[in-house]
């Protein structure tokens, strides 16, 4: 059973009033966008209870899977994963973009030929994985065991 929401609450963090995320965006509940960058957080005068934002986030979720499986690439990936590795590859998408995404060739490649330590290796060979290396090392470990269990007590 997929825990992508839980996932993605772990690694964007929450946070129930707006803030401005690393790039200027202000951003609510866990990654979620709200305005252009640079606007002022005293434009947004509201609060996402952790609820709302778990449904929120299961509506940007489900629309990013039918974007992900127009990509002939990732969508043979996907058919070859477990829940466990389907969650890596909608994490990455939801924090990349599945543009972003589509960029990993070489690990998607590896996932359609069922080498799940290649794809791993592929993850970790990347700026992405330079940039949130926290995130990429345990995604990289799910996308090896194809289980949770690297997020044991952490979600």
């Amino acid at each position: 059973m997929s825990q992508i929401i839980a996932i993605l609450n772990f690694e964007e963090g929450y946070r129930e009033a707006p803030y401005l995320d690393t790039q200027g965006f202000p951003t609510v509940a866990g990654g979620i966008r709200i305005g252009p960058k640079g606007a002022s957080l005293s434009n947004y005068i509201f609060q996402v209870p952790r609820r709302v934002g778990d449904v929120w986030k299961q509506c940007i979720v489900e629309n990013k899977v039918q974007e992900m499986n127009q990509r002939v690439l990732v969508q043979q990936a996907i058919s070859k994963c477990s829940d466990a590795r389907c969650d890596v590859l909608i994490s990455m998408a939801y924090q990349l973009g599945v543009d972003g995404l589509a960029l990993f060739r070489g690990m998607l490649t590896s996932i359609t030929q069922g080498d799940f330590n290649g794809a791993a290796n592929a993850m970790l060979d990347s700026l992405w994985a330079r940039q949130t290396p926290g995130r990429a090392r345990r995604h990289a470990e799910m996308m090896r065991s194809g289980t949770y269990d690297i997020y044991r007590g952490l979600l």
